[in-house]
């Protein structure tokens, strides 16, 4: 059954370090307040599963947080590739990550799976691709009524699931409103979830036609955080990085030093910029050039 708790100590119980970690809604769904709350409370080892990973899995890659990924599409539509990400499979900084890349139909289908509690999920798809030729868990099987060839995934069985949604009632049921995309299987699927939500309400609204109702007994903690998806640069500043600049120390909340989580410990100086291998200068405008040339 669903706690109404603050966000802190809703993390503080249900993300533990090493979980499979699961935060996933689009555009204004993402749960931004509670993935910065997991990098103030120094979680590590985190394997995170999301579907189009942006900025929020970016962060929690450039921190150390996280020792893999299962995804499908590493990117954001506004800024482009995932910088921390990048650096983390291509000069294992700040740590090696492991990946596992995935088409969003397989993502979607393995989710399905988790919330059915089956062992894997089969569909039509990757035919033609080449991702099965670096990804050792896409398989296929044979239909044993048509002998139809489809591909098969393991299914997403996260510890723990975050999402953001509109509302909640004070009995711990939960509306999502607008693109719902898997936050609903993805919260079936888990052993444990957390949702934060705009506002906390006596009665829920009737549903509109696009919406989902997440009952009680799905969710483990409700947190009411007006505004959560709506910061993604706001909450947390994360400067450059130094040899001794601690994780603890260059966390921000509000402009304030961050005071929660211990055991922190100071990231590696990045390859592209440590004394061997000076940053490259932008290149000057030529001097005494028309600006609008």
């Amino acid at each position: 059954m669903a706690r109404i708790v603050s966000l802190a100590e809703a993390v503080a119980e249900n993300v533990r370090d090493g979980d499979t970690v699961a935060m996933e809604g689009f555009t204004h769904l993402i749960p931004y307040a509670a993935g910065h709350e997991v990098i103030r409370q120094g979680r590590k080892d985190l394997f995170l599963v999301r579907m189009t990973p942006d900025i929020l899995y970016d962060q929690l890659i450039g921190v150390g947080a996280a020792r893999g990924m299962k995804f499908s599409w590493g990117g954001n539509p506004g800024v482009g590739s995932l910088h921390r990400f990048r650096d983390a499979v291509e000069n294992q900084w700040p740590r090696p990550i492991e990946i596992e890349e995935h088409s969003h139909a397989a993502m979607a289908n393995a989710y399905e799976a988790g919330a059915a509690n089956l062992p894997f999920a089969s569909f039509r798809g990757y035919i033609g691709a080449d991702l099965p030729k670096v990804n050792l868990n896409i398989r296929s099987v044979t239909c044993p009524f048509t002998g139809e060839v489809l591909a098969a995934v393991p299914a997403i069985r996260p510890d723990v699931t975050i999402i953001h949604a509109q509302r909640a009632d004070r009995k711990g049921n939960v509306l999502i409103e607008g693109i719902v995309g898997v936050q609903k299987e993805a919260v079936l699927a888990a052993r444990r979830s957390i949702v934060t939500v705009e506002e906390i309400v006596d009665e829920l609204d009737p549903p509109s036609p696009n919406s989902v109702v997440l009952p009680e007994w799905a969710v483990t903690a409700v947190a009411h955080v007006p505004g959560a998806p709506s910061r993604p640069m706001r909450m947390v500043t994360i400067p450059a990085p130094t040899p001794s600049t601690s994780v603890g120390t260059r966390l921000r909340a509000n402009g304030k030093p961050s005071t929660h989580g211990s055991g922190r410990t100071s990231l590696p100086p990045h390859p592209r910029t440590s004394p061997a291998t000076p940053r490259r200068q932008r290149p000057r405008l030529l001097e005494g050039k028309a600006k609008n040339d």
